[in-house]
């Protein structure tokens, strides 16, 4: 008798699970294959998980921060030898230390199937010897990897055209992204709704509302993003940006930005919230200025809800929007391209409109959830020859 097909799935962060890995859980349950989580677990998260999905198996380990190098050979030794007592038939790796770790781990174990889903390099936003460092991890990822999987097909192709992989050992799955999108939470015909009740709950009076979600840092173009706020805002004084998400990396801002975003009253800080939906649809303009992106996942969101939207014109934004049709593609780093975009919609309710209403239809053509899951579980039964 055939035994189960045993996968093990490693990332970084237990939030990485949470937010990418759950919705297929169930999936791989149904199809008699046997799941391992790794990750860095504390206790909570790893009673709830198992709770919700009572057939998962867990092994936490304590990644180190950073490539220390002690902490960087401790983590691959304990990786390999579990992997090998294991005799999983595929590791599937994300984030960029636990792909790291993973993907020379599981070489050294001997796993035939050593799957890497690529969902954002770390070394195109560096500079100098840090990129050059970033540069060569990455390169040692994808060399150790027998299959691979960035999330938009806009970093496919750079990586391609780079070099870190060929056309053999790379797709990306439907359209892109890491999950697709759920839209029964992107529910459009009560946008209105939504936006009443986001804009009662932060006090925000009668205005137009600039978007942003995701976590502060230099990385995610915040520096330009308020930069160009405070520019908007002389010319349009009853202008607000709804900031969602958490507080991080202050020293990546420019000092004197940061201390305009702490103070500024128009600039709403919600930190995380759980209904995200709710609060694009209280946004008359989403923004991405982002420098990088594996896909650029919350461009989407925006446009499920209808919402016209501004990302800069890189491989994963790129995949995740259409310039002209869904919104406007920015340069990096553009102060000035922010302002103009913004300025074009604003003063343009027709075309933003038009261009809310295409996101939408972008959106379900393209991304929705129950379409990308059984296009990943196909994949994942090719990979383990079950299919």
């Amino acid at each position: 008798m055939i035994g189960k097909k045993k996968l093990c799935i490693v990332t970084t962060l237990s939030s990485s699970i949470n937010n990418w890995i759950k919705p297929f859980l169930n999936e791989y349950h149904e199809r008699d294959i046997d799941v391992t989580i790794i990750c860095n677990m504390d206790k909570n998260f790893e009673d709830n998980i198992k709770r919700e999905y009572p057939f998962i198996h867990t092994f936490p380990i304590a990644f180190p921060r950073g490539m220390k190098l002690f902490g960087t050979i401790k983590s691959i030794y304990i990786l390999a030898q579990y992997l090998r007592s294991e005799k999983f038939d595929m590791v599937q790796y994300s984030t960029p230390n636990a792909s790291f770790y993973s993907a020379i781990a599981s070489r050294l174990a001997g796993i035939k199937v050593r799957l890497y889903c690529q969902w954002g390099m770390v070394y195109v936003t560096k500079r100098g010897i840090g990129r050059f460092v970033c540069k060569c991890i990455e390169q040692i990822t994808c060399k150790c990897s027998t299959q691979i999987q960035p999330d938009s097909e806009g970093n496919l192709n750079f990586c391609r055209a780079n070099k870190l992989y060929d056309e053999k050992k790379s797709c990306i799955i439907w359209n892109g992204s890491a999950k697709g999108i759920d839209l029964s939470a992107y529910d459009i015909s009560k946008k209105n709704e939504f936006a009443v009740e986001i804009k009662s709950r932060y006090g925000i009076m009668d205005g137009p509302i600039l978007g942003f979600v995701g976590r502060l840092g230099r990385e995610k173009g915040c520096n330009e993003l308020f930069a160009a706020f405070r520019e908007l805002k002389k010319e349009i004084p009853t202008l607000s940006l709804l900031f969602v998400g958490p507080i991080e990396k202050e020293d990546t801002i420019d000092i004197e930005l940061l201390d305009y975003f702490k103070k500024c009253d128009s600039i709403i800080k919600t930190g995380r919230v759980s209904d995200v939906p709710k609060h694009m649809a209280a946004m008359d303009v989403f923004i991405l200025p982002s420098y990088r992106e594996g896909f650029g996942m919350s461009v989407v969101e925006a446009s499920a809800m209808g919402i016209p939207v501004i990302a800069t014109k890189y491989p994963g934004p790129s995949s995740a929007m259409r310039d002209g049709y869904t919104g406007i593609e920015i340069e990096v780093a553009s102060i000035n391209a922010i302002i103009r975009s913004v300025y074009s919609l604003l003063k343009d309710p027709d075309l933003s409109k038009r261009m809310g209403q295409n996101g939408r239809r972008f959106a379900e053509e393209n991304f929705e959830q129950k379409k990308f899951i059984q296009k990943y579980m196909d994949n994942r039964m090719k990979l383990l020859n079950l299919n």
